[in-house]
This record gives structure tokens, C-alpha cells and sequence, in this order.
């Protein structure tokens, strides 16, 4: 498997999460990027999030948003020589 643009916009969108709140969702509108537009309905149809444009994580989607997160901790931290 290979990480295609749509794949990773789909990682994009799911890093917007605030992962500290379950009451707090994000909202893509619809004069945001192509891209996030169609990565935001795609991970509703994946039943990651509860509505199209965002809204808020599934328990899947938290899972999911959990593990994006956390990788994008450990690739941003510096590494020891």
C-alpha cells in the first residue's frame, strides 16, 4: 500500500481533531480546499466521522485520529544522533 494524495488528505483531516474533547468536532466548508472537502466525505463514508463535512469522530474515527496523531508526534521529534 502506497500513500496516495487522497489518502493523505484523509490523514490530514483527521490530525485537525482535538482529541482532548469528545464535545468538539471540526466543520470543512465548502470553500476549503478540494481535497479536504472530498477527504472529509470520504471518512464519513469510511463511518470515521458522523457528518460529511466533519462533524464529529466515530469511536472508530477516535482510533483512527488517535494513531494519526501519534505518528506525526513521533516522526516530528527529533531523533538522537
Amino acid at each position: 500500500m502506497s500513500f496516495t494524495p487522497e489518502l493523505i488528505a484523509e490523514l490530514e483531516v483527521l490530525a485537525l481533531f482535538n482529541l482532548d474533547s469528545s464535545q468538539e468536532g471540526i466543520k470543512i466548508h465548502a470553500n476549503a480546499a478540494p481535497a479536504l472537502v472530498a477527504a472529509a466525505k470520504r471518512l464519513h463514508e469510511k463511518q470515521l466521522t458522523d457528518q460529511p463535512d466533519g462533524g464529529y469522530l466515530t469511536s472508530l474515527g477516535h482510533d483512527a485520529a488517535e494513531s494519526v496523531q501519534l505518528l506525526l508526534n513521533i516522526l516530528k521529534t527529533p531523533q538522537p544522533a
